[in-house]
């Protein structure tokens, strides 16, 4: 399917991942043939692309970029019993595979590679990158999952007692939180968007679930270091579901060593869809900044590979030469 937007070009399409299940992915080109840069985008726990990132794939097209989505196994359109992560390593894996095997198609060889995901999506761009060091070239960062704020964590004598159920019962919704939509979403409008839309899981996190997205985001916060790539971080200084604190670790931790912070008082969780209209313009017009900045400065993996190809092309020939001689 394919819809214009305006200047943007909307397509949609269904992959079948390596375990076999049908995944939803889609796409908004700009007008320009020729994308500044290639951009993925991971999005949040229980969200979906097609919705709750079109206003991010809109906007980001109309500066440029070529966006790239998919909505992850048990999310969305996609196969999988809604709301349920049995294993979030395949949903790394689904990612990767698909994002890179856009990256080697002819056209995209020599285009930039940046990665962006909103909260548990910030988490999927970590470990993407954890899978890939130097493949890509850079990511966004909107309010990731480093560590699961306070506010939502259960118990300690709760997690040891679910982690025991998840072998018995791994899909019953019985983790008690609090409604993340009314914490995430500061506009009422958008949140009874996400309310009456099918594709958004808005019930209590599955068992294994909510084990899966707290071992994930423990080994994040534990391995912050890690991180090697170009990085940009945007958080709203009243976030209630993701913690500022450990994004401001993130950046202070962080080996790369291009990377930028910005903290937003006042803002909430989701940035991108759902604050006030003034201030998500605000963000977007910071991280569109970052990425003209990345695309301005060229492709500098490019030359690292154009570097180490020459480096073994005269290691080669001086070998020849030691032999012949």
């Amino acid at each position: 399917m394919a819809v214009e937007i305006g200047s943007v070009r909307y397509e949609e399409e269904y992959i079948l991942n390596a375990r076999g299940m049908k995944l939803f992915t889609c796409r908004w080109l700009p007008a320009n043939p020729d994308p500044k840069a290639l951009i993925f985008l991971c999005h949040g726990y229980g969200m979906e692309c097609s919705f709750s990132m079109s206003g991010t794939g809109i906007r980001l097209a109309k500066a440029g970029f070529g966006v790239y989505g998919i909505d992850y196994e048990g999310h969305g359109k996609s196969s999988g019993l809604q709301g349920y992560i049995p294993n979030f390593d395949d949903l790394v894996t689904d990612c990767s595979d698909h994002f890179t095997s856009i990256c080697e198609r002819k056209e995209n060889k020599k285009k930039l590679r940046i990665l962006m995901g909103e909260s548990m999506g910030g988490a999927m761009v970590l470990l993407i990158h954890r899978k890939k060091p130097d493949y890509w070239d850079g990511g966004v960062l909107v309010a990731p999952m480093c560590k699961l704020a306070d506010d939502i964590k259960p118990h300690p004598l709760m997690i040891s007692v679910l982690s025991k159920l998840t072998r018995f019962i791994p899909t019953w919704k019985i983790i008690p939180t609090q409604d993340i939509i009314d914490l995430a979403f500061r506009d009422p409008g958008v949140r009874k968007e996400v309310r009456s839309n099918p594709y958004c899981y808005k019930g209590r996190p599955r068992l294994l679930t909510g084990f899966q997205l707290l071992t994930v985001s423990m080994d994040i916060e534990k391995r912050l270091q890690e991180v090697t790539m170009p990085f940009l971080i945007v958080h709203g200084g009243d976030d209630k579901v993701t913690d500022p604190a450990v994004s401001r670790l993130l950046y202070e931790t962080a080996s790369s060593s291009d990377k930028t912070f910005k903290l937003y008082p006042g803002m909430w969780h989701a940035l991108c869809l759902g604050e006030l209209p003034e201030n998500t313009d605000k963000v977007f017009s910071d991280i569109i900044d970052w990425l003209d900045q990345k695309a301005e400065l060229g492709n500098s993996r490019l030359e690292r590979e154009q570097k180490l190809r020459n480096d073994d092309f005269y290691k080669a020939d001086s070998s020849k030469k030691k032999i012949i001689s």
